[in-house]
């Protein structure tokens, strides 16, 4: 199967002389869930940024759904959540959710109603006419969420989104964007963390990056079924891959 996103001796130095990124090599299927572990600065958020089109690599060659990065950006087929909610504070949540549609000249109930139905995917529904300001942490980033899917992406580039929220409310985002990626069955996510638990819990497969300049170091399968659940959380498959993830990192 032909995959929607390679990356093919890709490396990215920065005017500064700063080598971010050093002949990284993936190939990703439509379908799947892959997080990107390292340490801070080795080069994860270079890649994401290269692949949305963003930033442009030094050196190889980056090949996003058949064709450049650029151009499945403006076709909308790849979009991007940033670790930051980023929203217009004077405008609704639904106007938020709304914006690439807007941008794009929709018409206006098309916007309205396709910003509903990516808000009834994060269960921000009744929150339509609120404002950013009158919500927590975890609800800004659901409509960041939501934003990022109201155009039906085939890849969902997710970097760091739950960093910054307490727990419990991380934990009931992963399982929110479980359930999203296994109510799209084609739809592909990206995902940075530092976490290890959360990288095992989330992800079929694993890549541990190097310190900079970044390199994919070794990729962890995690060929556990889905739905997961407490029962995976807490039992000791969990933590044997948990310490497989940790290991990778020290080395």
């Amino acid at each position: 199967m032909q995959p929607i996103l390679r990356l093919q001796d890709v490396s990215k130095v920065y005017p500064n002389g700063t080598a971010a990124v050093q002949e990284a090599n993936l190939e990703v299927g439509e379908g799947e869930l892959i997080s990107f572990v390292g340490p801070s600065g080795c080069g994860k958020s270079t890649i994401f940024r290269m692949a949305a089109g963003l930033s442009a690599p030094t050196a190889g060659k980056i090949e996003v759904l058949g064709t450049t990065p650029e151009e499945a950006r403006r076709s909308n087929g790849i979009s991007f959540v940033f670790q930051e909610a980023t929203l217009m504070p004077w405008s609704s949540v639904r106007d938020n959710v709304a914006l690439p549609l807007k941008l794009r000249q929709a018409p206006r109930k098309v916007q309205d109603e396709e910003a509903e139905r990516a808000l009834e995917l994060v269960g921000l529904q009744d929150y339509a006419k609120a404002l950013p300001r009158q919500l927590s942490g975890g609800m800004r980033m659901r409509v960041s969420i939501a934003r990022a899917l109201i155009a039906n992406p085939r890849i969902l580039l997710m970097d760091e989104p739950f960093g910054a929220l307490d727990e419990i409310t991380r934990q009931t985002l992963q399982e929110e964007l479980l359930s999203i990626w296994r109510r799209n069955p084609g739809m592909t996510v990206l995902f940075v963390t530092h976490n290890a638990f959360e990288a095992v819990y989330l992800s079929n497969r694993i890549l541990v990056m190097t310190p900079r300049p970044g390199r994919i170091s070794r990729e962890i399968a995690v060929d556990v079924p889905y739905p997961r659940g407490d029962r995976f959380r807490t039992g000791p498959e969990f933590g044997r891959f948990v310490g497989l993830v940790n290991e990778s990192l020290k080395h």
